[in-house]
């Protein structure tokens, strides 16, 4: 497999090391060795030096889920999520993603969302329409909000900037951030156009409000990455309420309600914001943190991988609720859409999922 020598570097580093065995949640979700960081750098070792052939690694290579927890453990800076994005790019030009994988790629080439869908839910849909008007702000809210089943929310997310009197734009037809093929097929020519294309219509704005986390760090960081320029101020959803709360413009009222705080690892690990989202749930009610926060946070979920391994997101959802459970908290606020599906999902009575909007809307 032809891979950089700084990712080679890394895979020999990590391959005989236990540093991050306890943070991986799919692996403390799974149970298996097999579905660490070590055991992928293990995995390519072993195709680098031609002892297997790289589809024998692809599902495991598949089970990263990106969060970088590993790397924010390692004390001696290595980095296995660089080298699992980079089999996978070498999967792709060489044809042998699995098919499962292919069939999300193709989602996205064709549809512009690994879901395959085409029309959103249609009280999504009347609320955009709402907003169709060219304004100097652009909400963006992303193939998850839109076809991954969270358009609920994604209406919520509108009417909170409804009650502070924001004039914005939501597009009908918005663009793919790239982000989800940077997932499945990391840098390939593909993804980079996807980004160009996005770039391209946010830059006829003079503001980005990014609603889902995952989107804000591909256009923020990642797109920096790719050589690729927004003529935009791109902003988290999350730090835009929050300066309008601070500014007045939100009028909360604080409940008798106390939560913690799921971080989006795409939030506080990624961009480095972890306050923003506190500001705004101190205004509506009282604060307790998770034993791991902030940039320790544990993910817990999403939308895209719950495609090909439900049974795993769903385990890992369920230790995240666990997590919250233990220290007895009764309800549990996320800021991220996947996340939020992802717990939803769990069936359970014990600890209350609630969304940023969903708090400040009661």
């Amino acid at each position: 497999m032809i891979m950089s020598d700084k990712c080679k570097q890394h895979v020999d580093s990590c391959r005989f090391c236990w540093m991050c065995h306890h943070i991986c949640p799919i692996g403390n979700a799974t149970g298996h060795e097999r579905s660490t960081a070590r055991a992928r750098a293990l995995g390519i070792s072993l195709v680098n030096r031609e002892a297997i052939e790289l589809e024998e690694i692809m599902d495991n290579i598949y089970e990263c889920c990106t969060c970088g927890g590993c790397s924010n453990v390692c004390v001696t800076g290595w980095d296995p999520v660089m080298f699992t994005k980079e089999a996978r790019l070498q999967a792709a030009l060489e044809g042998k993603t699995p098919e499962y994988i292919n069939t999300l790629v193709d989602n996205c080439l064709e549809k512009g969302n690994a879901y395959g869908k085409t029309e959103i839910c249609d009280k999504l849909s009347a609320k955009i329409a709402e907003h169709n008007k060219a304004t100097d702000t652009l909400l963006y809210l992303g193939a998850d909000t839109r076809f991954g089943g969270a358009c609920g929310q994604g209406k919520k997310a509108i009417e909170v900037l409804e009650k502070a009197g924001v004039a914005f734009t939501v597009l009908a037809d918005e663009p793919a951030s790239g982000s989800q093929l940077d997932f499945l097929i990391s840098s390939a020519n593909e993804t980079k156009e996807e980004m160009e294309k996005c770039a391209k219509v946010l830059s006829n704005y003079k503001t980005v409000v990014i609603y889902d986390p995952n989107d804000a760090k591909t256009i923020k960081q990642l797109y920096k990455e790719y050589g690729i320029e927004v003529n935009a101020n791109a902003v988290t959803y999350t730090s835009f309420v929050a300066g309008l709360i601070k500014d007045g413009a939100l009028k909360c009222d604080k409940k008798d309600k106390e939560v913690v705080f799921q971080d989006p690892y795409q939030l506080a690990r990624d961009l480095e914001e972890t306050e923003e989202a506190r500001e705004i749930i101190k205004a509506n009610a009282t604060l307790k943190e998770m034993l791991l926060n902030r940039n320790e946070t544990v993910w817990a979920g999403n939308i895209l991988m719950a495609q090909y391994l439900p049974d795993v997101i769903k385990k890992v959802a369920e230790r995240r609720i666990f997590n919250a459970k233990s220290i007895g908290a009764k309800t549990m606020v996320t800021a991220c859409v996947s996340e939020y599906v992802a717990l939803k999902s769990v069936e359970q009575n014990d600890v209350e999922i609630l969304s940023i909007e969903d708090l400040i809307l009661g």
